[in-house]
């Protein structure tokens, strides 16, 4: 279990955290064609509010480790839960509204509609669910420093910009668990440091959690911890990590980039 106490037909109901955690994986892999194992039987527990960073060089699993919690892939062997709820048993029609209800995406590349509004991309989870919440959706966008944004293009807006409005989409849910892959990727230094400020602050403030997959190491000094992936499998993890600690680790495993 991964926590830290930070200072400064199918259905999808929701169930009690509880023991179970916002994110639960057990004994969960994932292999391919002729055997080709990309993710070894891994335990992983994340609690409601914490923010878990995972890291390995290139091939290590992290990316098959996001897709499976977040049920963009069907592990091969264990159990995945979210909020409780076993994604195992569901049909990709439940399994496809769990993802719009009770998860955030945040990817490297934005993933934003341009014929929409900064205000309708906010607002999409919520329309594709059947829902038309125009509050909500400006209450995410104001979290994000950009309320004033709201009637403009996505392609009028800095990179940034983009990524902030792309957190917002991620929490107008108020999702169970926030999958960012590589949100900072894209980003010079400055403007990295203010969307992990973001995520940040919805796991301190809002009680979100967070999973991200990242390959630098001042973005995952942002994080409760820091899990390390090689070969599939888990080698090594920190509480609280440094920046320098997480470099370190990384050059351990033999190749530092991701």
């Amino acid at each position: 279990m991964f926590r830290r106490q930070r200072h400064g037909g199918d259905t999808v109901g929701r169930a009690a955290v509880g023991e179970h955690g916002a994110l639960r994986l057990d004994g969960v892999s994932r292999s391919y064609r002729r055997g080709v194992r990309a993710l070894a039987p891994l335990d992983l527990t994340v609690e409601r509010g914490r923010f878990l960073a995972v890291m390995g060089p290139s091939g290590s699993g992290k990316s098959t480790l996001l897709q499976c919690a977040a049920g963009l892939d069907r592990p091969s062997t264990g159990t995945v839960r979210i909020g409780g709820v076993d994604l195992g048993p569901l049909g990709e029609a439940a399994l496809t509204r769990l993802r719009r209800e009770r998860v955030g995406f945040v990817f490297q590349a934005h993933n934003l509609v341009p014929s929409l509004s900064v205000l309708e991309n906010v607002a999409l989870p919520l329309l594709l669910g059947g829902g038309h919440d125009e509050g909500r959706a400006r209450r995410a966008l104001a979290e994000v420093g950009l309320a004033g944004r709201a009637e403009d293009r996505t392609d009028e807006l800095s990179g940034g910009q983009q990524q902030r409005v792309a957190v917002a989409r991620a929490l107008v849910t108020s999702p169970e668990v926030v999958f960012a892959d590589e949100p900072t990727g894209a980003l010079d230094p400055a403007t990295a440091r203010d969307v992990l400020a973001l995520l940040r602050h919805a796991v301190d403030a809002d009680g979100h959690t967070v999973l991200m997959v990242t390959h630098d190491p001042a973005a995952a000094a942002w994080a409760d911890e820091a899990l390390f992936l090689a070969g599939g499998s888990v080698v090594h993890h920190l509480h609280d990590p440094r920046a320098d600690q997480v470099h370190d680790v990384m050059r351990s495993l033999g190749r530092f980039a991701a």
